[in-house]
């Protein structure tokens, strides 16, 4: 299956809905108990796109024979919410199907993996399955889009997929943000997640920071300074408009850094000291860097000075004529 790109951008902004169509019918259900014939639902996939098995989409397959998905961008799962979700599979069964396609003789996930860990959970042998031929780029896709847009994944979560992403497919942050339905704006600042020093990560990934706050924080120049405002959040519990403001004090108060000026020849110099004692007035001489070429500043402070430096200057060129 290749991995480059495919010849014309499709926008997955709204998710698996926009891809495989909703699921409005009541879909089959698999518990503990009843496996009921997965046949009986394959009118409903009239409202997924054509497939040249369309009719054998939805299946009961055997959870042994699907393979995690591996590029699920989600790596933090809360045990509290799989246990709510597989008691709710003990007692109602598998009410929505899981995505798959085919893969080496089995079959591997394309959206759906919560289900899929809690029903393994409740001790399950089979899984309602809606099988799809896709490719390795669109389960990428399509794994993403489920993650995003059901907030599934945590800001560096996030920040990691979008980034694999690119990586992974060649692609720039305006393509990517074209073919997932996202602003171009929204990748970027994600990305820029990934600059943070490790210990605030963490606090990403835990819920202590959020992402307005990671935003403002990352306004500031170095690592040791964002650390230190991190804490003086945490601490504070300061709001994002807090911060940001902290951020705008900090970089109002520094001092504007002027370029150093570069160390002059001692010929120069010396050529300035001349100049100088002739004129009676401060001299500068400043050449570019190729060193033929320049221009020469002659100080004066009244106008009285202006005019004996010109009588000099006339009486200096006379000389030279």
């Amino acid at each position: 299956m290749g991995m480059g790109k495919t010849d014309k951008p499709r926008h997955l902004g709204r998710g698996l809905e926009a891809l495989l169509g909703p699921i409005s019918a009541t879909p089959p259900v698999v518990s503990d108990r009843t496996v009921p014939e997965m046949q009986a639902a394959a009118p409903a996939l009239d409202i997924l796109p054509p497939d040249a098995a369309v009719g054998d989409s939805f299946r009961s397959l055997p959870l042994g024979s699907i393979r995690a998905n591996p590029y699920q961008a989600r790596t933090i799962w809360n045990d509290d919410d799989l246990k709510e979700l597989a008691d709710s599979i003990k007692a109602n069964g598998v009410v929505q199907p899981i995505i798959v396609r085919p893969f080496q003789g089995g079959y591997q996930l394309i959206a759906g993996e919560r289900r899929f860990r809690a029903a393994e959970m409740v001790g399950l042998k089979v899984i309602p399955a809606v099988v799809r031929e896709v490719t390795d780029e669109q389960l990428f896709e399509w794994s993403l889009v489920e993650n995003i847009h059901r907030r599934d994944l945590n800001p560096i979560e996030r920040a990691k997929a979008y980034q694999h992403y690119l990586g992974a497919f060649s692609l720039t942050q305006t393509e990517a943000a074209e073919r997932l339905g996202e602003d171009r704006s929204v990748i970027a600042n994600y990305l820029r997640l990934l600059d943070l020093p490790e210990e605030l990560k963490s606090m990403l990934i835990n819920g202590q920071l959020s992402m307005g706050h990671a935003r403002a924080i990352l306004a500031l120049p170095t690592d040791e300074l964002r650390r230190k405002l991190a804490n003086r959040a945490l601490a504070g519990r300061l709001s994002v408009r807090e911060v940001e403001r902290l951020v705008r004090m900090h970089m109002a108060e520094q001092p504007v850094q002027r370029p150093v000026p570069r160390a002059k020849p001692a010929n120069i110099v010396d050529l300035e000291g001349k100049l100088s004692r002739h004129l009676g007035t401060r001299v500068a001489i400043e050449t570019k860097k190729s060193g033929r070429s320049g221009r020469i500043v002659i100080d004066f402070e009244s106008l009285d000075e202006f005019e004996r430096i010109t009588d000099v200057l006339g009486v200096v060129c006379g000389e030279e004529a």
